[in-house]
């Protein structure tokens, strides 16, 4: 669990700021959204396999140059 702690002096704004650094550095946002919806077996395959053509298709291309 993220913690941050108030400083002396510190606004809240900058605390906030923090807390939310951490928390998208702990990958905690990117769970969230990935839960948000349910997503079925087979729409998750489908997305792993469409990212998997766009890296070999971005992958060729850079071998060209």
């Amino acid at each position: 669990m993220a913690e941050t702690e108030k400083r002396p002096g510190e606004s809240i704004d900058r605390v906030l700021r923090r807390f939310k650094r951490k928390l998208k550095d702990e990958g905690v946002m990117d769970e969230i959204k990935k839960r948000e919806y349910y997503e079925k077996p087979s729409e998750l395959r489908k997305k792993r396999e469409n990212a998997a053509k766009r890296r070999i298709v971005r992958q060729q291309r850079m071998d060209q140059w």
